[in-house]
């Protein structure tokens, strides 16, 4: 067997003979490495979780990826594309992407006998994926969308029904402005509520019919083609084939079109959630230097304590070499016993808000009700490791110490 493993196991299992400041050193220098690793561990599924969930709200409400008129971006309202069933098809069979779908929309105003809202109408065709919407629904049902067959029904956001005072059921007159004043009264099918205010606020959903008939526009055209991938990590790549395609088709709208992500679309959003990084890595960096100066700290006080077995060691022949290697073992050893506490903490909080949501938020500032979390099993992993790896490298140094004890001296030592 190793001799510096040896000697260390000896030592991790008995701290001293008829002294309890090394089994406290070793249990403080363990809660200080536990410590630290389940607020990263934490830290981290929080932020993953608080990112995919504003994401996945921002993708709901739009796409992976949107073809439209390159003078619509920005813009309240779409100028009309008449995308050919064979771009459509062709867009499907693209690598990445699973879905394609038309939408147009239109702004307008919302008035009831003591109130007014404006908003963007959004308009949907038969084949629009519904599962973000169903998922957010709190009242009713979903309008029947279509491009052929206009109908009355609309979907509101709880805020836009409360600030309205209209449930389900109810009747409201629309306004539209364009060259002329446009009026229809819709009925409201139901509600949803997602709390990202930025979309709650004005965005109101119908049939793609409705929209293009408000717009103007002639059938088989649409404001864009809003298209979702399989492989988020790909949509940079993905976006480039779809804006090669795209740039080949004669004849799809009145001016240039062009393909955008929805990071493109939306870089505020996005921006302010790469932001968050920042923080994570603060986090990151203040508990690994926790967990290193607590275990410099623990390895010198256990050094110390040492200090007689060290001078024996020397005596019987072992070098400076041999007896760092001993302690530094000794510290792996006490780290990993950190690492596996502080794992079973950190994964059980996070398991535990998971299952539970115990932790509320207030969704008017957070956009959420409870703190989401992500577990990714690679983020875990580097983690762990990169806390081992930097720990034990802090010690290198304060390790040297065993290098000035003199054997004499160190075994009449008390």
């Amino acid at each position: 067997m190793n001799l510096p493993f040896f000697l260390a196991r000896r030592f991790y299992k008995s701290p001293g003979k008829g002294k309890r400041i090394s089994g406290t050193t070793l249990h403080i220098a363990t809660a200080g490495v536990a410590a630290g690793l389940a607020v990263m561990i934490i830290s981290v599924c929080v932020v993953l979780g608080f990112k995919g969930e504003i994401r996945s709200k921002v993708i709901g409400f739009g796409a992976h990826i949107e073809v439209l008129d390159m003078n619509a971006v920005g813009q309240p309202q779409y100028f009309p594309i008449h995308p050919a069933d064979s771009l459509i098809k062709q867009l499907e069979r693209t690598e990445n992407v699973h879905h394609v779908q038309r939408v147009s929309v239109t702004t307008g105003l919302l008035k009831t006998d003591d109130s007014f809202r404006g908003i963007s109408l959004k308009g949907a065709a038969e084949e629009y994926d519904t599962t973000f919407l169903a998922s957010y629904l709190v009242e009713g049902s979903l309008p029947r969308f279509s491009a052929s067959e206009a109908s009355a029904d609309v979907l509101l956001s709880r805020q836009q029904a409360d600030a309205l005072g209209l449930r389900v059921g109810d009747r409201v007159y629309a306004y539209f402005f364009d060259k002329t004043l446009k009026m229809r009264r819709f009925r409201v099918s139901g509600i949803y509520q997602t709390n990202l205010t930025q979309f709650d606020k004005n965005l109101v959903f119908t049939d793609l019919k409705t929209v293009n008939q408000l717009n103007g526009w002639e059938p088989g055209q649409c404001g864009s083609l809003e298209l979702q991938v399989d492989d988020y990590d790909r949509l940079g790549e993905t976006n480039s084939r779809v804006s090669h395609i795209v740039g080949r088709q004669a004849g799809l709208g009145t001016g240039v079109c062009a393909s955008y992500t929805i990071e493109e679309l939306y870089p505020g959003i996005f921006d302010w959630l790469s932001l968050l990084d920042m923080n994570v890595w603060v986090i990151l960096i203040l508990m690994v230097c926790v967990a290193g100066v607590t275990m410099v700290s623990g390895l010198l006080i256990i050094i110390l304590e040492r200090t007689p077995a060290i001078g024996l060691l020397k005596a019987l022949g072992a070098d400076n070499t041999t007896i760092r290697t001993t302690f530094i073992h000794l510290s792996v050893l006490i780290i990993v016993r950190g690492l596996i506490v502080g794992n079973i903490i950190g994964l059980g909080l996070v398991g535990l808000q998971a299952a539970f949501g115990w932790v509320r938020l207030d969704p008017a500032n957070y956009y959420v009700e409870s703190v989401p979390v992500l577990v990714n099993g690679w983020y875990i992993l580097g983690i762990n490791v990169a806390t081992l790896v930097v720990t034990t490298l802090s010690l290198l140094a304060p390790s040297y110490l065993v290098s000035r004890i003199q054997p004499a001296k160190a075994i009449r030592f008390d």
